[in-house]
């Protein structure tokens, strides 16, 4: 993956200090932005990938460079502003009821679904652009959720890894949910490489992966992590189910649509092995952390609301909701 064209002065800055060689200061840079702020939320987009794949043209060696963290650390705190704003921290919970309230919070999640569009009406361009939003996550889909592992303990460690397993195939690269995802574009007539579409999807979309690895990458946030991962296997398998059946209504075959139908299954699981023993143990475990595991939720919640209404909006209008032209049929 290649460092996409900057967007304003935040990346301008970031993406000039990456070409050349780590070291380099970092001029003051007055951070604004909100969750759709495109400059923002590609800024730390690209911050957050140097502990992922990384850049073609980036020196390694960037990953930890004091100068660009302490950068970092600023597009993260008007990030968490932002979050606060948009989400008010949900109260505590005795841990016993953790999981009654994560399900009363999945529970009344509302906004469009883009689901049961997708389902029904949505033609084969609109479906492709779906993907191409949602490839920015499912291309390393689970990666973020992992940095929780080394920080847990027990019971709620296990299951994260329970999940995970599932997550990365059970160890067979053909059935990691990544790959399945991979499949899917290219039947799609997509390009399936790493990032290809980074630079064609708004910051809406890239605030959605931005705040998993938010939570992932700060211990201070791992409750918060928990509660996002939970609110995610607790409201994907019906909308997982609908996608399949709208690409199967479109003339996709078993294994375009197959990511769609592993979700079906494992999601269902998965939600019972979030919600009790990951999040509940780990409430057990850390009573005090209990409001931060339902904060995550409801960032995953609210987020996935936002970009629902965005994508619903421009749909509506016959508009693509990708930063240019439409994904071509």
């Amino acid at each position: 993956m290649r460092l996409p064209p900057a967007r304003g002065l935040i990346t301008s800055l970031l993406f000039d200090r990456l070409a050349g060689a780590p070291g380099a200061p970092f001029p003051d840079a007055r951070v604004t932005g909100g969750l759709d702020d495109d400059d923002l939320q590609l800024a730390l987009f690209a911050c957050y990938e140097l502990h992922y794949q990384g850049f073609d043209e980036v020196d390694d060696r960037w990953e930890w460079d004091l100068g660009l963290l302490r950068f970092r650390a600023g597009l993260e705190r008007r990030f968490e502003e932002a979050l606060r704003a948009a989400v008010p921290g949900p109260e505590p919970v005795p841990p016993r009821e953790v999981r009654q309230a994560l399900t009363a919070l999945t529970s009344s999640a509302d906004g469009p679904s883009v689901a049961a569009f997708l389902q029904r009406d949505a033609d084969l361009p609109t479906f492709r652009e779906f993907v191409v939003h949602r490839s920015i996550y499912h291309l390393k889909e689970a990666d973020p959720h992992t940095w929780a592992i080394p920080r847990l303990s027990g019971g709620p460690k296990a299951a994260l890894v329970e999940i995970q397993a599932d997550e990365y195939g059970g160890g067979r690269r053909e059935r990691m949910h990544a790959e399945l995802f991979r499949t899917t574009m290219r039947g799609l007539g997509l390009d399936d490489a790493y990032g290809a579409y980074l630079h064609r999807v708004p910051g809406l979309t890239l605030a959605l992966s931005n705040v998993m690895s938010l939570f992932g990458l700060h211990r201070r946030l791992r409750g918060a992590l928990l509660g996002h991962l939970a609110a995610i296997e607790m409201t994907s398998s019906l909308p997982s189910r609908r996608c399949a059946t709208g690409l199967r209504r479109l003339g996709a075959g078993q294994e375009t649509a197959r990511f769609y139908d592993e979700h079906v299954q494992a999601d269902a699981v998965h939600e019972q092995i979030a919600a009790n023993d990951m999040c509940g143990g780990f409430a057990a475990a850390h009573p005090e952390l209990t409001g931060d595991i339902l904060y995550g939720a409801a960032c995953a919640l609210e987020l996935e609301r936002r970009w629902a209404e965005h994508v619903m909006g421009c749909w509506r209008r016959g508009a693509g909701s990708l930063l240019d032209e439409r994904v071509p049929a």
